[in-house]
């Protein structure tokens, strides 16, 4: 049964479109050199390049395992906050037989966190600890979209922290 004291955000590759669309690309490139003959490969002034079409099935490949190796391997990111502890958790690229990359903070030694506007779907999210050191591993890929709204929960269980937003 969740706990009250424990807000958990957890994603993974296979929920994580981006990998399916790899794959989906790769494969798509992949099927086409097979189906295109070299020798076909030529516009209707004449020009011929004839080794595109072996160049496109190699990069097809290297895409299609590339996504498809993160499917498999399914490797989850996500963050934790624990209340009745105090502290703030975070992963990221964690399977089944690696722990992956992480840290942990207690709550009072966060003291700010800054947002950095890029463009709509890059932000870049980092966490401070009160000497100022930049907390690795934290960034946006930890904390659910709408990241502003994450950093705004946070504060209101720990008032002290500070939001900064960057332009």
């Amino acid at each position: 049964m969740p706990s009250d004291t424990v807000v958990t955000f957890e994603a993974s590759a296979r929920r994580d479109v981006r990998w399916w669309l790899m794959a989906l690309v790769g494969a798509v490139f992949l099927f086409a050199s097979q189906a295109v003959r070299p020798q076909d490969n030529c516009s209707a002034d004449g020009e011929c390049a004839p080794w595109l079409v072996p160049v496109a099935g190699v990069m097809g490949a290297v895409v299609l395992a590339g996504g498809a190796g993160q499917l498999l391997a399914n490797p989850r990111r996500g963050s934790r906050i624990d209340l009745a502890a105090g502290t703030l958790e975070w992963w990221q690229g964690r399977s089944r037989g690696w722990p992956g990359d992480h840290g942990a903070i207690a709550l009072a030694d966060i003291a700010r966190i800054r947002i950095q506007r890029r463009d709509e779907d890059s932000d870049a999210v980092s966490l401070y600890d009160r000497n100022g050191e930049r907390q690795p591993f934290f960034d946006s890929e930890v904390i659910p979209w709408r990241y502003e709204n994450w950093a705004r929960n946070l504060i209101l269980i720990a008032p002290w922290i500070e939001l900064e937003l960057a332009v």
